[in-house]
């Protein structure tokens, strides 16, 4: 399971959301959803995180960032996987630990 927190600039994290569910979205111009195109942040496009399934109906069930402008830092493991990724997007600066 993932975790999304948001980086401040005293660089203290706050907690966002968590979750199975990872999708890196792409929008039209007109900002309606375009695809999925993977499921770590993708520069483009918006980051969202949650649950796979309802936890209570309603938009608490998952984080949606702003598109992401640039990914920071990739942290990987002894087997080549990612751990972590730093980026920004229009607004904020994220960390999604996995």
């Amino acid at each position: 399971m993932a975790t999304l927190f948001k980086m401040h600039e005293d660089g203290t994290r706050e907690y966002k959301d968590a979750g199975k569910r990872i999708q890196a979205i792409a929008w039209n111009e007109d900002r309606t959803f375009k695809e999925v195109v993977s499921n770590e942040p993708t520069v483009g496009c918006s980051l969202l995180i949650g649950s796979i399934t309802a936890r209570s109906y309603s938009d608490n069930d998952y984080w949606l960032t702003t598109p992401v402008t640039e990914i920071l830092e990739e942290e990987r493991d002894e087997d080549d996987d990612v751990i972590a990724i730093r980026f920004k997007t229009e607004n904020s600066e994220y960390l999604l630990q996995y």
